[in-house]
């Protein structure tokens, strides 16, 4: 069996990924210019394979790709998982004409739901990789013993070249939180939390609908990932590049070397390019194609784009990255524009196994981020306003 160093020296991996590197340093105008080629390539390739494309539209990024997409002439629909969106994000995709997926359906012919997805697999916290990690080490069996070994000890089996050390380890902050399902198997002692946690929310309630839509109209997506978003996604946009062409996976990112200042400022480009041409999109007019969710983009002191409110948005109940935002964070601003779906999202949105109710706010708690109205400093500026 080919080890994954093995793969990673025949496919000139380190190779692949300092060329990526330095595109990422091309100035901002070099950056358009890359994409935009990436773009009219990928679409070369789609008419020379005889499928249809489409951009998969969630946040301002992929909004930005969409508008950046049409400016250039590629005039392709957007697919959307909008029910699961702001409501910020849901106006203007129905302002672009953004389609709207329908949910799936589980075993018993019910469609998922955001409160029945968390319920069955877990919540989405930390990040997708993590999250994934968590997952295996509470659902361990035969088959997954070598990489439930390399989490809790960065160890690797044979197809990982047997080597030690390795990122595949969680950190030990979360291994300290979330390891205690190895105590017995590793000798260590580690603690569990009495929740379930879960990478899946994403793939039941946004990637499967569109994988459906996208097969029935055989079509492949551009999608507005980035590698500097770091993650999987930088691991895999480093070694495969912007298009990516395969007998099971089709796909554009064509900005995959943008920053987010990149992303920020051609979002403003595009924003004034709607307002040109708003008329080809619909019937509606919006204020801006950003989403109220994210507030404002704006300069600060240095001279640097930022969002003067959420950096990212996506699914309400979605807590990826909550761990690195400062306050005030996503669940801040819900309470103060939605205090009724806070209070769901909080307390309520799932049942343990006595049938008692409980939600973000058990999690939060076990990973160290405050919650409370009480510590929010929205509240705080309202009532300095109201006085």
């Amino acid at each position: 069996m080919e080890s994954i160093i093995e793969r990673n020296k025949r496919i000139g991996a380190d190779d692949k990924r300092n060329a990526f590197i330095i595109k990422q340093h091309l100035p901002y105008e070099l950056k358009k210019q890359h994409a935009a080629i990436r773009a009219r390539e990928f679409v070369d390739l789609c008419n020379e394979h005889g499928k249809n494309y489409h951009v998969s539209v969630g946040g301002l990024d992929s909004i930005t790709l969409f508008l950046f997409l049409h400016s250039i002439g590629i005039r392709c629909p957007g697919v959307s998982a909008s029910y699961l969106e702001d409501r910020g994000n849901q106006a203007v995709h129905k302002a672009l004409g953004i389609i709207s997926v329908v949910p799936v359906k589980n075993k018993d012919g019910k469609s998922y739901t955001k409160t029945s997805v968390i319920q069955e697999f877990g919540f989405p916290v930390l990040s997708k990789e993590i999250a994934a990690k968590i997952e295996l080490l509470q659902n361990p069996s035969e088959k997954n013993a070598t990489v439930r070994h390399a989490i809790i000890t960065g160890e690797t089996g044979e197809y990982g070249g047997n080597r030690k050390n390795t990122r595949m380890k969680m950190s030990q902050k979360w291994l300290e939180k979330f390891g205690g399902y190895e105590n017995e198997n590793e000798g260590v002692n580690y603690g569990t939390p009495d929740f379930k946690v879960s990478s899946k929310c994403c793939y039941y309630l946004k990637e499967k609908p569109c994988d459906l839509w996208a097969k029935e109209h055989d079509s492949v997506p551009f999608v507005g990932l980035m590698a500097s978003e770091g993650g999987r996604r930088q691991k895999s946009l480093m070694v495969n590049g912007c298009n990516y062409w395969s007998e099971g996976t089709q796909r554009s990112a064509p900005f995959a070397i943008f920053s987010r200042q990149d992303i920020l400022k051609l979002a403003l480009e595009m924003d004034k390019y709607y307002h040109e041409h708003w008329k080809e999109f619909g019937d509606e007019e919006i204020a801006s194609i950003i989403p109220s969710a994210y507030g404002e983009i704006a300069t600060d002191k240095n001279g640097e784009l930022y969002t003067t409110k959420a950096k990212r948005t996506g699914c309400s109940m979605c807590g990826f990255g909550i761990h690195l935002e400062k306050r005030p964070h996503r669940f801040d601003y819900k309470y103060m524009d939605n205090p009724k779906e806070w209070n769901y999202l909080m307390f309520s949105m799932c049942k343990d196994e006595k049938g008692e109710s409980y939600g973000w706010s058990k999690v939060l708690d076990y990973i160290g981020v405050d919650w409370r109205p009480e510590t929010n400093p929205l509240c705080a500026e309202r009532s300095e306003d109201e006085q």
